[in-house]
């Protein structure tokens, strides 16, 4: 594996890329890093593409102290890893907290962007009673407890390394900076990704696990997702949780490698 980097007003953003063809950039979730992806880009280079894995900013191998990880920059990030590969345009995919970023990458610069899929995206703010909000203090300053708290996000398969995985996430959420990017990234920011979904022209895709235990009724949050696009599907992964491209790979890819067909004109 080789490691890339790209130079941003503020640090680097670390990438890799594997295989040959119509790129797809895939940009992970709060406290994750590229190899949240590791099951999926495997299945999507057999099938004829070129993937490039982001570690988001102020994660995995990317520079912390950012000013700022609001989404439409951390959409900038992909739009430059895009230009550094010079193969685009791409599909770019996002997951949970970089699911409003592919949005903004779309509508700043559509030249460079074919499609976009949104991963575990969430429509509004979730309303947390008081305990659950005090838990998720201490979740969001603790590497160890958010190992804990995101090994419940898979309530129904768990990947064979994900002990593995999860302990080397959170070594790297003990490096300095590390928890300071990860709430970084789910601070409320305006606009909010919802008021720019509308001028997406790009196809889009929206994916969500049945079984995820982020939203009390996953379908329905996916539906409502869909219906801020002008063009979009909503398409559902069967028992699977906040993460379809780790505890659901082939389902992930066959749902996805139908909307970069599209998308690329195969």
């Amino acid at each position: 594996m080789t490691t890339s980097q790209v130079r941003r007003d503020g640090g680097h953003i670390a990438y890799e890329v594997h295989g040959e063809g119509p790129l797809v950039v895939l940009s992970h979730g709060m406290g994750e890093n590229r190899a949240s992806y590791r099951h999926l880009v495997p299945l999507l280079v057999a099938a004829g593409h070129r993937v490039a894995s982001v570690d988001v900013r102020g994660h995995g191998e990317s520079s912390v102290g950012w000013p700022t990880y609001a989404p439409a920059e951390v959409g900038a990030d992909l739009l430059a890893v895009v230009r550094d590969i010079d193969a685009g345009p791409a599909v770019l995919v996002g997951s949970s907290s970089s699911a409003p970023a592919v949005v903004f990458a779309a509508t700043d610069a559509p030249e460079l962007v074919s499609g976009i899929v949104q991963v575990g995206a969430f429509v509004g703010q979730p309303k947390l009673n008081p305990l659950v909000r005090m838990a998720m203090w201490s979740v969001l300053h603790s590497p160890r407890l958010f190992g804990m708290f995101h090994k419940t996000l898979f309530p129904v398969h768990r990947p064979a390394d994900d002990a593995a995985y999860r302990r080397s996430m959170v070594a790297n959420l003990r490096e300095p900076g590390r928890m300071a990017a990860m709430r970084g990234v789910i601070v409320p920011v305006e606009p909010h990704w919802t008021a720019r979904a509308p001028q997406v022209r790009q196809p889009v895709l929206v994916l969500m696990g049945t079984k995820d235990p982020d939203f009390p009724d996953p379908g329905a949050e996916a539906r409502a997702a869909r219906r801020l696009f002008r063009t979009a599907e909503a398409r559902m992964i069967e028992e699977s949780g906040h993460y379809p491209h780790a505890d659901r790979p082939q389902p992930m890819a066959n749902e996805l490698l139908g909307f970069l067909a599209v998308c690329t004109g195969a």
